[in-house]
């Protein structure tokens, strides 16, 4: 798939990607939320993708869907936790969690030990992830909400 043009390659990631339900049903849920700079990421896209291309059921061994979103208009735990609240409401028969990354920088080394400065976006914090296959996120606008 890599050697195919661009378009192609992201035709077929779609299409991988729309066969874990629970998958879809969070994109949809999550545009529904209207989080700033949100995105689906890490371990439930790679996993559905190794999941598919090995014959295994697209959900399998994925324990948990992370949403990420950037709001550096307050960066107080209260206003990440009424986000999350409403996402425990909305997402409350699916394993999802919400953060805010323009908070990472204030718990980061208090939970792993090791500095983190603050990330400008969703996107600059999706690019710092360890693991290069984790280095993906995928939204739905609006308007895509199926």
């Amino acid at each position: 798939m890599a050697r195919l043009p661009v378009e192609q390659q992201l035709a077929a990631f779609r299409e991988v990607l729309g066969r874990n339900e629970t998958l879809v049903e969070v994109l949809n849920r999550a545009a529904a939320l209207g989080l700033p700079g949100w995105y689906l990421t890490a371990g439930c896209l790679f996993q559905t993708v190794w999941n598919v291309v090995t014959g295994r059921a697209s959900a399998q061994g994925i324990r948990d869907y992370d949403v990420f979103y950037y709001d550096g208009s307050d960066l107080g735990w209260a206003a990440e936790d009424e986000v999350i609240r409403r996402g425990r409401t909305l997402f409350g028969d699916l394993p999802v969690e919400i953060r805010n990354e323009a908070r990472v920088h204030l718990w980061y080394e208090d939970h792993f030990g090791v500095p983190c400065p603050p990330y400008p976006s969703s996107e600059a914090a999706i690019d710092s992830f360890a693991a290069t296959t984790c280095c993906l996120g995928v939204r739905l606008e609006p308007a895509q909400c199926v």
